[in-house]
């Protein structure tokens, strides 16, 4: 593939292109079309300042396009304006030249429900996206291009910009300049290793001739001397620079034992006409100790966020901030790079793998209400803060030079302080001077406010933090809240003495030179209503962290209950809800409204002292699952036997390769050069014996977490663990997947032939971090192969995933599939005939390939969500993996060595939700073991959701 490569590309893209559904119409001349700028303070629609508030969301985790919608709407609930999305290009091209755009790769799809949510969109088409996707979201075929990949070499630059034209193509019609939301342009990522100037500036100037006219940026990574590119200045720099900052690390299996080990997590200013732009901020964490992603959400929980989010905002300035990730979703197939990854990516996120809503997702909703009520946060300088009485607690200050509103932030001196410290605040605000009590609990930080017109009110100061505020039914409603059990002190200014009414709570009063003064303890939701004064009506809702919670800020209504609030509008006097709840509930809504319907249905409501309307929604009906029974099974691996026709295989008689590390065999053997990339790959090697052979010798890379298993003439050998990466000249460690295998006498006969069957476990590709093909290109399969006591030369053929890189299954893509037999054949999918097989469930299976099957109906209640999971049960099995197939989709990978997991996310639309299901498990065992019983459960159940339709999943070949 070298130079024919180069010369033929457009050809090959022509001949063997994949269906591609037709690109996105432009938009239409009606269609609204805005301008993207941006100054020193922050970016800018139409000449207005926004503070963008995004988080990563990956659709290549989430195979079922409808779920896309519930996913985003979320986020939009959480009150982020923006999502930030990687384009996988693995995941789109299994062949040079040939792309997918159709189906669960549908990005046109996605782009347009992401505006319908009502986000803008940060698109990052890479090329390189790392995600810890395989590859890095290279596809494999590309290490068989000649020249450095992520530089200017001739080859590589042909190919990213083959494939930059095919997703470019549909991220242009998407930009807000056009009637869409696509806001910025991400050029590359983190790259700041082996830097090529000329790559970052072809790279625009690509996008810039494919119709791209949003401002471009970049994530600058990361806190090592040693990178010291920025791309703000010179040849490859762009409009926005951004930085990656993830300070506490990935130790999940201690989230208590370090604050901030990676740095303070402030996002520095790259350049002065630019914003300050988190453009990857650390939401979550791999989990690379096994400890759970549980233990990773904890590491970088509420109390992380609360004090390195908010430390970041008044102590960089920054104006937009992406956090990576808002919700992980699932590794399935063969997506996941081999280091640290298991199936889930659940990646620690405020929404779970299952979409459900974590503390952290609560932690976002308070912290982003805010972001979005106060526009004087768009453009705020430093200022001198307030002195604080106690050395424990510190003060760090901006305001606002326009509108002279004030942000301070209080946290302890000693940032990983757990300790409970008061002080006094002397606090000069824009009304006048004031000694302001506050008092930080544990790993807490507040920003709080003074000198700010809060809608028709004005408030001086307050030591409870604002989370949101809307003008309704001719009045201000306001909610603030702070740690339970602490001291609340808000003051607000009026021309003279209001009238204050105490309708909940214990809140007292008192006014003086224009100041009125409320005092209280949070505790639960105290509610005052002050009128008069000069000043149009004011509700405020005080409250604790939990109750502050509870409120859903969804377009002219503030909401209070349920389990989510995905949307609201008012007309007609009648407030409109969409939203899900997972018990019945008191639902209170305070709007211009004095009629409620949610989800399509009239609630009957009251009218509350607060002047909102109350009613009661309905919990979800409960859900039973069916047993997994009708188990059939059957053992394969064919292939470990002498006699196996293996004809049609490929010769692996090639004698170079792309790769840097060469081959200790005559013949090169990497899997790849032969156009196998995902999944098992088998190897059947022929030689005639000496009848001394004593002992089969092998070296395979498989990456992290993989393996391999030997067979002699049908005999098994055992099995080893395939290497990640060596380095051929170095002598450290130069064999990492080396296996050595005693042949038991008399199995091979002189001048006999003699068959070496090896099936090669590999689990994804190196990623490019660091821009260096000796880790990129590291080659998957055997490296090296010799048989001690005969020098007779090895045949070798090799097998993987049926067609190779010409897909048979186009629907699920070149990561679905990998080479077992079964897979070949076919036993995975739904229509084939298992009637042959033994039946029952196998209690044991011996070394090598046993596959088990087995159908289930479903009946939902509909206008339900109900995230269902696959569970094995009993300790994580040993000495075996299980690969699991739905309805034909690899939904993910058990065993005690890919990691802690048991429950396998069963997404609904690959899952059908009323009808007939398929499971299928292919369990490869390298010792006799007995494998874990598996069930389904309910990981949830919530009436509302969004309508998910089943994805064509063809049953046969």
């Amino acid at each position: 593939m070298r130079a024919r490569l180069l010369t033929l590309f457009t050809a090959i893209a022509t001949v063997l292109a994949i269906t591609v559904p037709a690109s996105p119409p432009a938009a239409s001349a009606a269609a609204p079309r805005h301008r993207v700028t941006y100054d020193h303070y922050s970016v800018m629609i139409d000449g207005k300042r926004v503070l963008l508030r995004s988080a990563e969301f990956h659709y290549f985790r989430l195979p079922s396009p409808d779920l896309w919608r519930d996913v985003l709407e979320k986020y939009k609930s959480a009150g982020f304006n923006t999502v930030s999305l990687y384009f996988d290009w693995a995941y789109h091209s299994p062949k040079a030249g040939v792309y997918d755009f159709t189906g669960v790769r549908d990005v046109n799809r996605l782009l347009t429900v992401a505006q319908q949510a009502g986000l803008y969109v940060i698109a990052r088409p890479g090329p390189y996206i790392n995600a810890e996707t395989t590859g890095g979201g290279f596809p494999a075929w590309l290490k068989n291009v000649p020249g450095r990949a992520r530089s200017s070499a001739p080859g590589y630059t042909a190919a990213y910009r083959d494939w930059l034209g095919h997703i470019n193509k549909i991220i242009a019609p998407h930009q807000i300049t056009r009637g869409g939301s696509v806001i910025l342009y991400n050029v590359e990522n983190e790259y700041a290793m082996n830097t090529d100037a000329a790559y970052m500036e072809d790279i625009q100037k690509k996008a810039r001739a494919d119709g791209i006219d949003v401002p471009t940026m970049t994530n600058n990574c990361c806190d090592a001397a040693s990178w010291t590119s920025t791309w703000a200045s010179g040849q490859g720099a762009v409009q926005i620079p951004g930085v990656d900052d993830y300070p506490q690390g990935f130790d999940c299996a201690n989230p208590d034992a370090s604050w901030g080990p990676w740095g303070a997590g402030l996002t520095e200013r790259l350049r002065d006409d630019t914003p300050v732009f988190a453009a990857e901020y650390q939401a979550g964490a791999i989990d690379p100790d096994n400890a759970g992603f549980d233990k990773c959400r904890e590491l970088t929980g509420p109390k992380f966020m609360k004090f390195f989010y908010k430390s970041n905002l008044i102590s960089s300035g920054a104006t937009a901030f992406n956090y990576y990730m808002g919700f992980g979703g699932t590794n399935w197939g063969w997506l996941a790079q081999p280091n640290d990854v298991p199936t889930s990516y659940d990646y620690g996120s405020a929404i779970t793998e299952n979409r459900l809503l974590s503390d952290k997702y609560d932690e976002f909703k308070r912290q982003n209400f805010f972001l979005s009520s106060v526009a004087p946060l768009t453009k705020t300088d430093p200022v001198t803060a307030p002195a604080s009485s106690d050395k424990a607690i510190e003060t760090v200050a901006r305001a606002n030079p326009d509108t002279h509103t004030q942000f301070v932030l209080v946290r302890h001196s000693d940032h990983a302080a757990t300790t409970d410290d008061s002080a006094t605040l002397d606090w000069t605000t824009p009304d006048g001077h004031y000694s302001v009590p506050v008092r930080v609990k544990g790993r807490d930080a507040k920003v709080l406010i003074a000198g700010y017109d809060l809608g028709g009110q004005r408030l001086v100061w307050s030591n409870s933090e604002l989370m949101t505020h809307v003008y309704t039914e001719g009045r201000d409603v306001a909610v603030l809240y702070g740690t339970d059990g602490t001291q609340g002190s808000t003051v607000l200014r009026y021309a003279s003495q209001p009238t204050v009414k105490v309708l909940d709570g214990s809140v007292k009063a008192s006014y003086s030179s224009g100041d009125l003064r409320l005092d209280y303890t949070h505790s639960g939701l105290a509610r005052v209503l002050i009128s008069g004064g000069g000043r149009r009506p004011l509700l405020l809702l005080l409250g604790t962290d939990a109750e502050a919670a509870k409120f859903w800020q969804a377009g002219p209504a503030l909401v209070r209950g349920t389990s989510l609030v995905r949307s609201a509008t008012v007309a007609g006097g009648t407030a409109y809800l969409r939203a899900d709840t997972a018990k019945a509930e008191d639902v209170e809504v305070f709007a211009d409204a004095g009629r409620l319907v949610v989800n399509g249905s009239p609630v009957r409501t009251r009218v509350t002292a607060s002047g909102s309307l109350v009613g009661t929604l309905p919990g979800p009906e409960a859900v039973h699952l069916p047993a997994l029974t009708g188990w059939r099974s059957k053992a394969e691996s064919p292939e470990a036997q002498p006699g196996f026709d293996d004809s049609g295989w490929v010769s692996a008689s090639k004698t170079t390769t792309e790769s840097p590390l060469k081959p200790k065999t005559p013949t090169v053997l990497y899997a790849d050069d032969y156009g196998y990339h995902y999944g098992d790959v088998w190897y059947r090697g022929r030689f005639t014996g000496t009848g001394g052979e004593t002992k089969v010798s092998l070296n395979a890379f498989t990456g992290k977490r993989g393996s391999y298993l030997v067979w002699l003439n049908g005999r098994y050998l055992g099995s080893a663990a395939g290497g990640v990466q060596a380095d051929s000249d170095s002598p450290v460690n130069p064999d990492p997947g080396r296996g050595d295998f005693t042949i038991p006498a008399g199995l091979v006969k002189a001048g006999q032939p003699a068959v070496l069957s090896v099936l090669v476990e590999n689990q994804g590709h190196n990623d490019d971090w660091i821009a260096d093909d000796n880790r990129f290109k590291q080659p998957r399969g055997l490296y090296a192969a010799s048989v001690e006591g005969s020098t007779a030369p090895i045949s070798w053929k090799i097998q993987g995933v049926a067609g190779g890189e010409n897909l048979v299954d186009r629907t699920r893509g070149p990561l679905n599939n990998g080479g077992l037999y079964g897979e070949r054949q076919g036993w995975h999918l739904p229509a084939y005939g298992d009637r042959s097989w033994t039946a029952g469930a196998a209690s044991q299976v011996a070394p090598g390939v046993t596959w088990q099957r087995t159908s289930f109906r479903l009946d939902l209640p509909k206008g339900q969500d109900v995230p269902i999971a696959l569970r094995f049960g009993g300790p994580v099995g040993k000495g075996y993996r299980v690969q699991i197939f739905l309805n034909g989709w690899n939904l993910g990978q058990y065993g005690g060595d890919i990691g802690p997991q048991t429950d396998f996310t069963l997404p609904a639309g690959l899952l059908r939700q009323h009808g007939r299901n398929t499971l299928a498990l292919a369990v490869v065992a390298r010792t006799d073991a007995t494998p874990a019983p598996v069930s389904l459960v309910a990981l949830d159940n919530e009436r509302g959701g969004v309508p998910v339709s089943d994805v064509p999943s063809p049953s046969s070949r």
